[in-house]
């Protein structure tokens, strides 16, 4: 199938871009690297009378070391996000997790704002921004706020943003001190969506008990999870007393929405992702302990 005919827009600033948004109503939608909006369009599942391109805003691009942050551009490409130095210190991370997203020529086209602002719950970047409290920038012709992502994640497919409103930049807080962080997820093929999958970051103190943790999921329920009683039990207590079995238990244990289909029931989907929470466990502690 093709789209349906809509009208094409191409702002130069997020300014003009919001704008855009504002006067076109909910009949506009903007798009970046287009790797998830244009299949949706071409099999009709998304119709809409405006696209609103932000390839030619320029401001929406780039990676800036803050010192305590890492800031980087929603329209920032995921191949550029993988190549970055800054990224890799700063945030490894979001270093880690853009190899497992789709293949090379959709990491080429998209980018980071798209896949946050589009909330797959299978997707890698949501549950990255979610682990590691990062905090998204939006912008509307009545201003810029910023949205905690642990407000942004709203439902299937949608998030806090306002019609009119248009990500423009992530921060993601550096984790300093004895830091790991890890990745894993579970799919049919190199490329596909997760069946399941979840991310870790854990920071211990002197004596090594967990002094800081983000669990997220992903592949597991309508949206990204973030397994905030499994964190909470784990603060305070040794790493060597905690089994990685009985973190992915626990951190998989609330989910009650898990989706099945014929890749696999939510029962499988489940066992499979405590599995997935329990490696990155195992793998982000081995990091940390080794700082």
């Amino acid at each position: 199938m093709k789209p349906a005919a809509f009208e094409y827009h191409s702002p130069t600033t997020a300014e003009e871009a919001v704008n855009l948004l504002a006067e076109l109503g909910e009949e506009a939608k903007a798009i970046a690297g287009g790797q998830s909006l244009v299949p949706m369009l071409a099999l009709r599942l998304a119709v809409f009378d405006h696209l609103v391109d932000l390839r030619r805003v320029s401001e929406l691009r780039g990676i800036e070391n803050r010192g305590d942050s890492l800031w980087v551009g929603a329209g920032t490409t995921h191949a550029t996000v993988g190549r970055s130095e800054d990224v890799r210190r700063a945030v490894p991370l979001l270093s880690r997790a853009t190899p497992h997203i789709g293949h090379f020529q959709i990491r080429n086209r998209g980018t980071i704002g798209g896949s946050i602002a589009h909330a797959d719950a299978a997707a890698e970047y949501p549950a990255v921004a979610l682990t590691l409290d990062a905090q998204l920038e939006a912008l509307s012709p009545r201003g810029r706020r910023t949205i905690a992502a642990a407000d942004f994640f709203t439902g299937m497919w949608s998030t806090a943003l306002e019609p009119d409103e248009l990500l423009t930049g992530i921060e993601f807080p550096v984790w300093h001190g004895r830091s790991g962080f890890a990745i894993e997820e579970f799919a049919r093929r190199s490329g596909d969506f997760a069946l399941a999958g979840a991310t870790v970051a854990v920071r211990l103190d002197a004596d090594s008990r967990v002094e800081r943790c983000g669990i997220g999921l992903f592949g597991l329920a309508p949206t990204t999870e973030r397994a905030a009683a499994a964190e909470a039990e784990l603060i305070g207590r040794r790493v060597s007393e905690i089994s990685a079995d009985e973190v992915g238990r626990t951190a998989t244990a609330g989910l009650s929405s898990v989706p099945s289909d014929m890749h696999g029931s939510g029962d499988y989907r489940k066992r499979l992702g405590a599995q997935m929470v329990a490696r990155a466990w195992r793998r982000a502690v081995d990091e940390a302990g080794n700082d």
